[in-house]
C-alpha cells in the first residue's frame, strides 16, 4: 500500500530550515544533510513524473536492467493501486513483500528445475594462477619406500595444497650497499661489484609494468600511488612515474602497431566512444576548435573490440576523432582480399566509417533500453517487448552453451528467434498504424527507434556470426571511464596516447586470459626481439615464444 505523506513540507522550506541550523550542525554535518535534502528533492521530481523504474534503481542501489527486476516494481505498484481502489480504508496495511510480489518473474524458465545453489565463495588453490608454486617434499620418505605399516610401498599421489597470502608494496626497492676500500697511501678506491642479477637501470621493467597497470589498468592516479609508496618508505614522485610509462610506451609501441594490424583483419568489429578531457585542447574549460576539423568541439575516447576465430583484441584511441573515423583508420589496414567485416555499434551516425564498406549491425540492447526507460509509464506494452527480447537472448545463450558454429547459431535464430521478431514487428507497426500510442511519448520514441533501424537490429537473423549487441565494447570502455573518474583528464595528447597504448595491451590481455603484469614485463625485457617480430609477442602467444627462447639461451 502507498503510505500517506508524513508532512507537507516543500523542498524550499526544508532548505530554509537547514540554513537556520547550519551553525549548530557544523559545516561537515550540514553538507551531509544538504545532500540528503537534494536527494529527496530529486526523488520527489521523479515521483511526480511517475518514473518508478528509475526510483527503484536509485533506492535499490542497482543499475540492473534485467526484465524481472524492472517489472517487479511495476507489478508491486499495479497491485497496490488495485488494492487501494478496492478498499481505500486499508491504507495502513503493510505492503506485499518482494518475495510475494515478484513470484511470476522469478519463476524458472522450465518446470521442475531447481534454483541454482550458491557456491561457498572461496577460491581453490588452482585459482591462484599468479602465485609462486613451491614444492615441499617429505623429508624422510620418497616414492617406493616401504610404508611404516610394513605391508605396502609408497607411491606418488595428488599434492595437498596449502595457500598463504602475503602483503607487499606495489613497488619495492632494494638498496645494494657496495663495500668500498681506500688506500691510505695512494688514495685509490676499490668498490665491490654489484650482483649479476642487478641491471644497469634504476627502474626495472617490473616497476614500469606495475605503474602502468596501476594507472591505466586499475585507475590509480600517479599522485595517489606516490602517497601510498611514500607511506611505505619508497619515494616515487608522480613526475617519475610519468617518465617511466612515457619511455616504456615508446619501447613497446610495435606491440600496439601489431595489435592494430591484426584487429583490422577481424570478422566482427565493435565500436563506441565516451567523452574524455585533454587539457591541451581546452581554453578556459572550452574546447579549442581544430582548423582541420571545423565545428568539431567534442573530444572522445573510442573503444574498438575486434573478434576473429574466438580471439579478441581491444583498442583505445583518444582525441578529436570520433568512433567512425577511428574504426575507418583501423580498417584502412585491412587486407583487400578479406571479406567485408561486420560492424556492430549503436545507431549514432558518428559511429559509421564514411568511406569504407561494412555490414552494419545495430545494438539490440540499445533498442531494449528505450523500453526499459518507458516501462514505468507503459508497463504492459514494455513488458510484452522485454519478454520477447528475453526469449531471443535465451536462444543466443543456448548457442553459446552448446558452442555452436556461426552457421548453426544462425539456423537456431532463424527457427526460434525469427518468429518472435516477426511478431514484435507486427506489434510495433500496429501501435503506429492504429495510433495506439503518442509518437512523442517514451513508448513512441522506443517504437520509432526499433522501426527505423529494424534491418541492422535483426542482422543476426540473416548473417552468420552477427552479434546481438555491443556489450563487449561498452564493457571495454569502462577502462577509460575508470581512468576518467579517478584521474579526471589527460594533460596532453601525448599523455592520452600513452594511456591508450597501455589500456589496449592491458585489456587485450584480460580478454585473452593473460597476465597483464607479466606480459608488460616481458615486452620491456625483449624490446629488440619485439621490434623484429612483433607478431610473436602478442598476449595470446608470448608465453610460447618465451618458452622457445629458453632452450636456445641455455645452449648458448
Amino acid at each position: 500500500m502507498r503510505r500517506k505523506p508524513v508532512s507537507e513540507w516543500t523542498m524550499d522550506e526544508l532548505k530554509e530550515i537547514l540554513k537556520r541550523v547550519r551553525m549548530a550542525l557544523g559545516e561537515e554535518d550540514y553538507q551531509v544533510m544538504n545532500a540528503v535534502v537534494e536527494t529527496l528533492s530529486y526523488l520527489t521530481h521523479l515521483a511526480k513524473d511517475q518514473q518508478a523504474a528509475e526510483i527503484y534503481r536509485i533506492l535499490g542501489s542497482s543499475k540492473s536492467e534485467k526484465t524481472r527486476k524492472i517489472l517487479r516494481v511495476l507489478q508491486m505498484e499495479s497491485a497496490t493501486d488495485a488494492d487501494t481502489a478496492a478498499d481505500p480504508g486499508e491504507s495502513d496495511k503493510p505492503p506485499e513483500t518482494s518475495e510475494q510480489s515478484s513470484a511470476p518473474y522469478d519463476q524458472p524458465r522450465t518446470a521442475g528445475s531447481k534454483k541454482k545453489v550458491k557456491g561457498h565463495g572461496r577460491n581453490g588453490a588452482d585459482d591462484y594462477k599468479g602465485a609462486r608454486q613451491i614444492r615441499v617434499a617429505l623429508e624422510s620418505m620418497k616414492p617406493g619406500d616401504r610404508c611404516r605399516c610394513g605391508k605396502g610401498n609408497l607411491y606418488e599421489t595428488d599434492d595437498s595444497p596449502l595457500v598463504r597470502i602475503v602483503g607487499q608494496a606495489p613497488i619495492q626497492a632494494d638498496v645494494y650497499r657496495l663495500q668500498r676500500l681506500r688506500c691510505n697511501t695512494c688514495g685509490d678506491v676499490f668498490t665491490a661489484e654489484a650482483p649479476e642479477r642487478v641491471g644497469p637501470e634504476k627502474y626495472d621493467a617490473t616497476s614500469t609494468a606495475m605503474v602502468a597497470l596501476m594507472k591505466y589498468g586499475s585507475g590509480f592516479p600517479f599522485h595517489r600511488l606516490e602517497r601510498l609508496e611514500g607511506n611505505l618508505g619508497i619515494p616515487l614522485p608522480a613526475s617519475t612515474q610519468w617518465e617511466m610509462v612515457r619511455d616504456g610506451a615508446q619501447l613497446i609501441q610495435p606491440a600496439l602497431d601489431e595489435l592494430i594490424r591484426q584487429a583490422a583483419s577481424g570478422e566482427v568489429l565493435y565500436n563506441d566512444d565516451t567523452s574524455v578531457k585533454i587539457l591541451e585542447f581546452l581554453d578556459h574549460d572550452r574546447v579549442v576548435e581544430d582548423p582541420k576539423l571545423p565545428g568539431r568541439t567534442g573530444v572522445f575516447t573510442t573503444g574498438i573490440v575486434s573478434t576473429r576465430e574466438g580471439r579478441k583484441i581491444a583498442l583505445f584511441f583518444s582525441g578529436r576523432k570520433h568512433a567512425g573515423e577511428n574504426i575507418a583508420d583501423v580498417l584502412a589496414k585491412r587486407a583487400s582480399e578479406l571479406p567485408t567485416p561486420i560492424q556492430m555499434c549503436d545507431a549514432l551516425s558518428r559511429n559509421l566509417p564514411r568511406e569504407l564498406e561494412v555490414i552494419l549491425a545495430n545494438c539490440l540492447t540499445h533498442g531494449r533500453r528505450y523500453f526499459v526507460e518507458a516501462a514505468a509509464n507503459f508497463p504492459e506494452e514494455c513488458r510484452y517487448i522485454l519478454e520477447i527480447l528475453g526469449k531471443v537472448y535465451h536462444n543466443d545463450a543456448i548457442a553459446r552453451q552448446q558452442t555452436m558454429t556461426a552457421e548453426e547459431r544462425l539456423k537456431l535464430h532463424q527457427s526460434e528467434s525469427a518468429p518472435l521478431m516477426d511478431e514484435m514487428k507486427r506489434w510495433l507497426n500496429k501501435q503506429v498504424d492504429d495510433k495506439l500510442c503518442e509518437p512523442n511519448s517514451d513508448l513512441g520514441s522506443a517504437i520509432a527507434y526499433m522501426r527505423n533501424h529494424w534491418e541492422p537490429l535483426t542482422l543476426f537473423l540473416r548473417v552468420p556470426g552477427a552479434p546481438l549487441d555491443s556489450t563487449i565494447v561498452e564493457r571495454a570502455l569502462k577502462k577509460a571511464i575508470l581512468h576518467r573518474r579517478n584521474s579526471l583528464f589527460y594533460k596532453t595528447q601525448r599523455g592520452a596516447r600513452v594511456g591508450d597504448l597501455f589500456m589496449s595491451l592491458i585489456y587485450t590481455c584480460q580478454l585473452s586470459n593473460a597476465n597483464p603484469f607479466d606480459y608488460l614485463t616481458v615486452l620491456h625485457r625483449n624490446v629488440d626481439r619485439l621490434a623484429r617480430e612483433p607478431a610473436q609477442w602478442m598476449p595470446w602467444n608470448y608465453s610460447e615464444t618465451l618458452a622457445n627462447l629458453m632452450p636456445a639461451s641455455a645452449a648458448n
